[in-house]
């Protein structure tokens, strides 16, 4: 029953021009945590990852993100803020706050407590982290 009212829920969500996802935070449905600046960036939110299938459907969003400045952003393995450089994951590039990317991996996977969500302040300026959230599976 809970999976039906959150495909119904998500269903109309999408109807309506929105993005939605069951909010069941643990190794449920949809898993949330949240995102800390970096670099007194101001930019903090949360990171929400919702699994399909084999696949995690990944969602961005951040608060105090400059209008209209494409911020890339990736799951890079290790826990903020020291993680390794390389990204493991792309994701979509944060815009005005947002981001959303279907990932080709298990929500087991990224909630292993390997990896975290960073995102940069530029494409030019990949070493300047604006955001960090760790993927872990406690709260």
């Amino acid at each position: 029953m809970r999976i039906h009212l959150a495909v119904l829920s998500l269903v109309l969500a999408l109807a309506a021009g929105g993005v939605a996802a069951a909010q069941v935070t643990g190794g449920g449905l949809n898993t949330q945590r949240g995102m800390e600046q970096q670099n007194n960036s101001g930019q903090a939110g949360f990171v929400t990852l919702v699994a399909r299938g084999e696949k995690t459907f990944v969602s961005v969003r951040l608060d105090g993100a400059p209008a209209g400045r494409i911020e890339p952003a990736h799951v890079h393995r290790g826990e903020c803020p020291n993680i390794n450089p390389v990204p493991t994951y792309p994701l979509n590039p944060v815009v005005n706050g947002r981001s959303t990317t279907l990932v080709n991996v298990p929500l087991r996977k990224l909630m292993s407590g390997n990896y975290s969500v960073n995102v940069h302040a530029g494409a030019k300026n990949l070493t300047h982290y604006v955001s960090c959230g760790y993927l872990t599976s406690g709260t």
